[in-house]
């Protein structure tokens, strides 16, 4: 596998003797590439990888015979992904040089887990897993405080494929079921609480008044957190969001 940089040409990621691998993200800043790639000796190991040309090719769960790398921080330190046991149960994993590779969701929490995203700084991360033969989407948020959900509406309507995550791991895109039009239709999630300008799940003071700060100033919805309904416009409805939801998640 050849990296290709307009100073340096081709270079080798690694050294396969399996001859085959694949790179499935790039950090932000261009020096981290993960995937995976086949390793033959001693035996065949499907080996998930961080490469960058100040450490060169890791291995990223010394313990899996067979993992990927689905996505990385924009500094290259956290990685996530799909590795498996020795039962051959897959499990979501998260690694950094700090804490080294953590369990996100194993086989006792969820079937066939893999974490596919995550946020620029690494604290928040999507994560895919089968439950009854259909895939869900989960989300998880913050190193200390993790937060799992799932997305199924009332109507049977749910989330079931992500792909990627926004750098500050509040929005995230993929497919879903449509149960009432009964197709299959991209989306974006939005994952802050009604109300939330800051992402810490509480809706309180600081909301209020960063509203009232940004108030009658325009900006784009998805940029702009003070602007709730995503109108262009930090305005009347977007203070009386805060209000209405006050105290939620506190």
């Amino acid at each position: 596998m050849y990296p290709l940089a307009a100073q340096t040409g081709m270079q080798m990621v690694g050294d396969w003797d399996c001859h085959y691998a694949e790179a499935t993200r790039i950090s932000a800043d261009g020096q981290a590439i993960v995937g995976w790639g086949l390793r033959c000796s001693p035996n065949i190991t499907e080996i998930a990888f961080r490469w960058s040309e100040g450490t060169g090719l890791q291995g990223l769960v010394p313990f899996s015979t067979s993992a990927n790398a689905f996505g990385v921080s924009a500094d290259g330190s956290v990685v996530v992904g799909i590795a498996y046991d020795a039962d051959r149960f897959s499990f979501a994993f998260r690694r950094n040089a700090t804490h080294g590779v953590q369990v996100l969701l194993d086989r006792n929490q969820a079937r066939d887990p893999s974490a596919v995203a995550v946020s620029a700084d690494g604290s928040s991360w999507s994560v895919n897993m089968s439950a009854f033969l259909l895939p869900i989407i989960a989300c998880f948020g913050g190193i200390r405080k993790t937060e799992f959900r799932i997305w199924v509406n009332a109507d049977g309507s749910r989330l079931e494929r992500a792909y990627a995550v926004s750098e500050d791991g509040r929005y995230i895109v993929g497919q879903g079921v449509n149960a009432t039009a009964r197709r299959y239709e991209g989306f974006v999630l939005d994952t802050w609480r009604t109300g939330d300008t800051n992402g810490d799940g509480c809706i309180d003071d600081s909301d209020l008044l960063a509203v009232l700060f940004a108030f009658e100033t325009r900006g784009t919805g998805h940029t702009r957190h003070e602007d709730i309904n995503k109108d262009g416009t930090v305005a009347d409805r977007d203070l009386l969001s805060v209000l209405l939801h006050f105290g939620e998640g506190c």
